[in-house]
């Protein structure tokens, strides 16, 4: 993570040691939080035992907490303008005093990895540093002759205790309260949480997923009734609104692997722009206004929505690490969402439509594992983190997501030939259109894939690809065409 220097220039402080913070200073996000996730990651049983740890007071329950987690000090996000600050300033002698709530292990575990500290002082299993304690145990190694960093209000005591101040991402209020009683020799600026990024972590790009939820009101031609289409938006804010609280639930499941992946390690989540308390509270009211809204569809529009949750909630947790059947709970999760708009509407959905759809999405599934395998080809490495896939993987999965493919061109031909269809459809022999498309697209998509071309999510790729767009523009054409128009001379 990059920061910015702000300020008038450098305050001379007379070469003091530099006490430095650990959360939300030294990196931006709060190891407490991360270690008390990756406990209940290693055993969801856990959390039954957090309510006695919290019997034992503060250092008592971040010490339970930390013997319990393995966090990776490693893959943290650092402040890099900070870091590179410390290194400037040891180098010319200074001592540099790593200083922080957090559990000493947690503390020692990244003062090993950045090389940066003198010392370290930490919360340990009788005492929670933090506040007017810090202060005096700071006091006491540097005989009240320091220089602080820090990052939040919660500092203000020990700035006041210091000689000057290390401003780390503070608001305008803080650093006017700090530079009322110390100078400030150096400051640096935070990127703001800005509406760009929660829109990312959100991830509203992927509410294009749930349209699928429309699929039984068009194939049943009753777009044109108000009633349906309202009852329909309704279920499609519902399912996006859940989908975005897994998508921050899951962005905090797998921070370590997201750190460790190329292009994850930006997420929001990852690379520290979200605080990870402020993800938890936005997935928790998505999801309480998702419920209400499934609530008010129907019943069993509720039942679909909470089925959707269990299945992607097992995705997350464990599903996700098992190979093959990670892609073949992505087919059933986009399935299930054509499933729950026909129970929203209370229409029949074709077994045709069903069996097409699980086809179509394994192969886009595999799509989205061979592009990442590719990418890691590329990249030197021969297997991915936190999924049980290999690069030499690649031999096996490239054919069956293509056979997955063809075998949904098929399905789809079939559907084609069906009397219901011959019954339903003005021009039926026009769907043959839309399986040319669907050829055309499919191998497009896999021609893309193997070039390296392909993004992580085909849902963008196909938003930003101009073949894709006209493709299913096309398709779409081409089947309300079939339907309402009529060749027949006669």
């Amino acid at each position: 993570m990059t920061d910015r220097s702000t300020g008038e220039g450098p305050v001379d402080s007379g070469g003091l040691p530099i006490v430095v913070d650990l959360d939300g200073t030294l990196t931006p996000t709060d190891t407490l939080v991360e270690s008390l996730i990756g406990v209940v990651k290693k055993s969801p049983l856990n959390l039954l035992r957090v309510p006695s740890w919290l019997l034992r007071g503060r250092a008592g329950f971040k010490q339970a907490v930390a013997a319990q987690a393995d966090l990776a000090v490693r893959s943290l996000p650092y402040r890099n303008g900070l870091l590179e600050y410390l290194r400037e300033q040891r180098n010319r002698g200074r001592r540099t005093i790593l200083a922080t709530a957090a559990h000493v292990s947690i503390a020692r575990g990244v003062a090993e990895h950045l090389g940066l500290f003198d010392e370290v002082l930490a919360t340990d299993g009788g005492c929670n540093l933090k506040g007017e304690t810090k202060l005096a145990a700071i006091r006491k190694k540097t005989g009240g002759e320091f220089v602080y960093a820090g990052d939040s209000v919660a500092d203000l005591p020990i700035w006041k205790g210091a000689r000057a101040a290390i401003l780390v991402g503070v608001s305008p209020a803080v650093r006017a309260a700090v530079a009322r009683h110390v100078p400030v020799e150096r400051e640096f600026a935070r990127e703001a949480a800005g509406p760009s990024i929660w829109l990312q972590a959100l991830r509203l790009h992927q509410w294009l997923k749930n349209l699928l939820l429309f699929v039984p009101l068009l194939t049943a031609f009753s777009f044109m009734e108000v009633g349906k289409l309202a009852t329909m938006a309704t279920a499609f804010l519902s399912f996006s609104l859940a989908a975005s609280a897994s998508y921050l639930v899951n962005d905090l499941w797998d921070l370590d692997n997201d750190r460790a992946h190329p292009r994850k390690r930006l997420r929001a989540f990852a690379s520290g722009r979200l605080p990870i308390v402020r993800g938890l509270a936005v997935a928790a009211a998505a999801l309480a206004i998702a419920v209400a809204l499934a609530l008010a569809v129907s019943p069993g529009f509720l039942t679909m929505l909470l089925l959707y949750l269990a299945l992607t909630s097992a995705y997350s947790w464990w599903l996700k690490e098992q190979v093959l059947v990670d892609v073949l709970t992505l087919s059933l999760l986009y399935t299930l969402r054509i499933l729950a708009g026909s129970v929203a509407i209370s229409v029949a959905t074709s077994s045709w439509l069903l069996a097409f759809s699980v086809f179509l999405f394994l192969s886009l599934a595999l799509v989205k594992r061979c592009a990442e395998l590719v990418t890691m080809r590329h990249s030197g490495a021969t297997a991915a983190r936190g999924r049980d896939y290999r690069v030499g993987d690649l031999v096996v999965l490239w054919p069956l997501g293509i056979g997955a493919a063809l075998c949904a061109v098929v399905v789809f031909g079939l559907f084609i030939s069906a009397p219901e269809t011959q019954a339903r459809y003005a021009t039926p022999q026009l769907l043959w259109l839309v399986a040319i498309g669907l050829v055309y697209w499919l191998a497009h998509m896999w021609i893309r894939t193997s070039r390296g071309e392909m993004h992580d999510d085909p849902v963008i790729y196909v938003i930003k690809d101009p073949a894709s767009r006209l493709a299913v523009a096309l398709m779409i054409a081409a089947t309300l065409a079939a339907h309402f128009l009529s060749l027949d001379p006669l």
